[in-house]
């Protein structure tokens, strides 16, 4: 006998609520919340759902019986089918109102701490065109729309260079028109798909790995440098250099173009050798004058403008006044360290990817700053009792940790040092609520602010000021 089917159609449904790695919230009859793909706040719906679990549903809105006031239109052709910006559907102004909601009730329903009255989040400018790296795919069998499955036609040319669909390692959705990164990204990509195209160049096949392009890293700066890497699977040197060839004769504003050549089963490139075909092997961004170099494969904040916003209220919370040693734990390519630094007597960092302190070691060089150190290291094994021994105790704490949030033996080794002041970043208020708990005995919170750096989405970064209790 066959598996009954659980899920459920439940009718005119208010929806309630936003946040949940981007999807709508409501409630159903029998008391269950409900998370929904593709509705808005103040949305009425019907629901078909789609998983059951033990206190929830998931679920895809079926039928619209009142739309929300909270709603505006998508200005992306590809909105619903990429999963890029869930939230292009609701206007600016609730998209940072349900970001400032989620980093308050993490801190408060998973923390438990007592908090000061929370900043305005800090929204963004520019609310497309605001990323400054953006990764597209090749594939010989793009998805198809249903149209086009219903059409029953033979669709010939399947090639894509876009996105992957949601869920599915496989199918890559072909962009025309990407809102996400300012031109000449829109253009570089178009002419790469249409002149590989006319010049029957194989794009890749993930399910065979089999053809020749595989994948199309396009990075900007603000001071309109362009980096742009094309990831060739088979090495077939006459086809690679008559694309190279077409894209720097087309682009001259290029500053750096390169390739990999990448026959691994996945397209990371950290591993791989990065061969610089034209112009430098990478580009600079630039900060109050500090000049950070970006190569294939640095870390860089993805929202220029916002990282800058954020480092100021970095700076801010950190309030030195040039005799403190601080210690910027997870410092990636040094960034805030060497933001800071000229406002601090000492800046150490620590980062545990070899390469990033690499990038650290000679963008501090290159700006002169002579007052920072950068070691490498998993964080629980580098910051121990014996490196405070060595390098002093720090007076401030910064930590911009990963989104799993600091590991226990960081945090015992911080309660260990009790500095005067700790500022923690986060990309996740969720671990950031937890580490704060575990903090809280011993540091109280005296100031919270929210930035966005991602508009179209439900991401949020979150900076906290910690004051050690007397």
């Amino acid at each position: 006998m066959g598996r009954r089917n659980r899920n459920k159609l439940f009718t005119e449904i208010e929806v309630t609520d936003a946040g949940a790695k981007g999807k709508a919230v409501a409630k159903t009859p029998d008391g269950r919340v409900v998370f929904i793909d593709n509705a808005v706040p103040g949305d009425v719906v019907d629901i078909q759902t789609t998983k059951k679990r033990k206190s929830y549903y998931q679920g895809t809105a079926t039928e619209f019986h009142k739309l929300s006031s909270k709603r505006t239109e998508p200005v992306c052709q590809h909105f619903g089918t990429c999963g890029g910006c869930k939230w292009q559907n609701m206007e600016y102004r609730y998209q940072l109102e349900y970001k400032q909601n989620e980093v308050e009730n993490n801190l408060r329903r998973l923390g438990k701490i007592e908090l000061p009255e929370v900043t305005p989040i800090l929204g963004s400018k520019d609310i497309y065109f605001y990323r400054n790296k953006m990764e597209f795919s090749f594939s010989d069998s793009r998805w198809l729309t249903q149209k086009e499955i219903q059409s029953g036609e033979n669709i010939e040319n399947r090639n894509a260079l876009g996105f992957h669909i949601p869920g599915m390692w496989d199918k890559i959705l072909d962009i025309k028109k990407c809102h996400l990164q300012e031109d000449p990204s829109n253009d570089i990509r178009n002419f790469v798909k249409r002149f590989a195209t006319e010049n029957e160049m194989a794009f890749f096949n993930t399910r065979q790995q089999e053809g020749l392009l595989r994948t199309l890293m396009i990075r900007t700066t603000s001071t309109g440098e362009i980096m742009v890497l094309i990831q060739f699977y088979e090495d077939r040197k006459d086809q690679r250099e008559l694309l190279l060839h077409a894209v720097a004769e087309k682009f001259p504003q290029i500053t750096s173009l390169q390739y990999v050549i990448n026959q691994k089963a996945n397209d990371t490139i950290y591993d791989q050798e990065v061969i610089c075909f034209q112009g430098r092997d990478h580009i600079f961004e630039e900060m109050e004058g500090l000049k950070f170099k970006i190569n294939a494969k640095s870390f860089y904040q993805t929202n220029s403008e916002q990282a800058y916003n954020l480092y100021k209220i970095t700076r801010e919370y950190a309030q030195l006044k040039g005799d403190e040693l601080v210690y910027d734990l997870y410092t990636g390519t040094g960034t805030i360290a060497q933001f800071i630094a000229r406002s601090a007597k000492k800046v150490i960092g620590v980062e545990a990817v070899p390469e990033a302190i690499k990038d650290a070691k000679e963008n501090a060089q290159n700006n002169n700053i002579e007052n920072v150190e950068f070691y490498v290291g998993d964080m629980r094994k580098v910051f121990t009792s014996g490196f405070v021994a060595k390098h002093g105790k720090p007076d401030v704490i910064i930590t911009d940790p990963p989104r799993d949030g600091m590991h226990q033996d960081v945090v015992n080794q911080i309660i260990g040092i009790l500095p005067e002041r700790i500022v923690y970043v986060s990309c996740n208020s969720a671990t950031q609520a937890r580490d704060l708990a575990l903090l809280d005995a011993h540091y109280k919170v005296t100031a919270v602010r929210p930035v966005d750096m991602f508009p179209q989405t439900h991401h949020v970064e979150n900076v906290v000021c910690l004051e050690k209790r007397s």
